[in-house]
């Protein structure tokens, strides 16, 4: 599965917006403005190549977008998985791989010390504090939990985007990596491109007041945007807060896009879960953060536990259901169901809706099952449900993922702490932008 993404620069004498338009084929004309175009994909990343906090994981088969850019100077072709999920942006610089960044041939990087403010002070949210090396450079150590990892020292280059240039973004040059066993993890991108709240995201370090972005479930294609959303053919907005804590918690990510969730809907039935559920806890476990860098949702033992038990239930006359009790897919998600490979439709599902404060997501259809690939029981697919329990993975959060993201406009208002989101074809999204097939 390709994608091409497109960087456009609108004129604008008040702000400084990017729209970075993800697209099959590169055919985009808008009459009112010029645009720089740069292509992006998607990528199947194997288990072991993104390093994440201890409290995530990376997936076999994780369906992940990236970007392409270019880092140096020289400028150096560089392709970056965009996650949402995740602060501090980071490329190989391993010069063993084809695909790594070399710092040597860019005359613009600068190494950080470990006595710099930006090693000292805006590292505070690293879930491994940096520390300094034998050259007193600032380094940082990236770990997931199946014991892959990732180190390398912090340092500041120019990126480009389009024909824009910006100096000095810091990010990490990670050197060395232990991938438990995976061989494949580093065929394809270069890096991560950290997008969450954190002072060295990267859109943290450009300024953007915000961004949005448009999956399709259908053709691949979709729209990520940096700046104002002004279109007259997008519905308003549902906006929900995003949960501020100010206090430092043991298991609480201040810089994760942090939302309120308030319940749970099957076919607009609301499940029987205790509020105290969905609240953290004093340690701060419990929260619920909207992550791009995640392809499925992931919801705390109770709140699973209700939603797969209705599930089930209204679809025990539809689907026949993987009877056998050890057969899980991505360790979480237990419920899966046997589709004849001769069926060429799935039969009707019942919706499930995440209800926030001011807002609601609805998920339907296809965004519900996942087909598991290479997996045949009996010459039958299995098809999961996309809803995982995140007790299962030893995560103390609610993760929603970009699976449930599909056909939806989502906003990330950083100005004013808050996402948007709101209910749309994003096949036909990306038409109405000028782009064609």
């Amino acid at each position: 599965m390709k994608l091409q993404f497109l960087f456009a620069f609108f004129p604008d004498p008040c702000l400084k917006s990017l729209v970075l338009l993800v697209l099959v084929h590169v055919n985009l004309c808008f009459s009112e403005t010029q645009m720089l175009l740069l292509s992006l994909k998607t990528q199947v990343i194997p288990s072991g190549y993104l390093p994440r906090p201890p409290d995530k994981l990376r997936f076999h088969h994780n369906v992940s977008l990236s970007v392409s850019l270019s880092a140096g100077s020289p400028p150096q072709n560089v392709s970056m998985v965009i996650d949402t999920g995740s602060e501090l942006s980071w490329l190989r610089c391993n010069r063993t791989s084809p695909t790594a960044f070399d710092p040597t041939r860019s005359s613009s990087y600068i190494p950080i010390s470990c006595s710099s403010p930006t090693c000292t002070t805006q590292t505070r949210d690293f879930p491994i504090p940096a520390s300094c090396d034998s050259n007193h450079l600032c380094h940082a150590t990236l770990s997931y939990a199946d014991s892959s990892s990732t180190e390398g020292n912090l340092a500041s280059d120019t990126f480009r985007v389009g024909t824009a240039n910006d100096p000095g973004v810091v990010f990490g040059c990670m050197n060395s990596s232990y991938d438990s066993g995976n061989s494949d993890r580093e065929s394809n991108t270069t890096g991560l491109l950290g997008m969450n709240r954190g002072s060295l995201s990267f859109v943290s370090q450009l300024k953007f007041p915000k961004f949005s972005y448009c999956i399709s479930d259908s053709d691949s294609s979709g729209v990520l945007l940096f700046g104002d959303t002004n279109f007259s053919w997008l519905a308003p907005l549902n906006y929900t807060p995003l949960v501020q804590m100010s206090t430092p918690l043991p298991y609480f990510d201040r810089a994760a896009y942090t939302v309120r969730l308030r319940g749970i809907k099957v076919s607009g039935k609301l499940l029987q879960i205790p509020d105290t559920v969905f609240i953290p806890d004093h340690t701060g476990a419990g929260q619920t953060m909207v992550d791009s860098g995640t392809q499925f949702t992931f919801l705390l033992g109770p709140a699973y536990t209700a939603l797969r038990s209705e599930f089930l239930n209204q679809t025990n006359n539809t689907l026949r259901v993987v009877d056998d009790p050890n057969f899980t897919f991505q360790i979480a998600m237990d419920l899966c169901y046997r589709v004849p490979m001769n069926q060429t439709k799935l039969p009707g599902l019942p919706t499930v809706s995440l209800v926030f404060d001011g807002a609601e997501m609805m998920i339907s259809d296809k965004q519900l099952l996942y087909r598991v690939p290479d997996q045949v029981m009996g010459g039958d697919s299995v098809y999961c449900f996309t809803f995982g329990n995140s007790d299962l993975l030893g995560v103390e959060a609610f993760i929603i993922g970009h699976q449930q993201q599909q056909n939806l406009w989502m906003e990330f208002d950083l100005e004013k702490s808050r996402i948007g989101l709101a209910h749309v074809s994003c096949s036909s999204a990306g038409q109405r932008l000028g782009l064609g097939k």
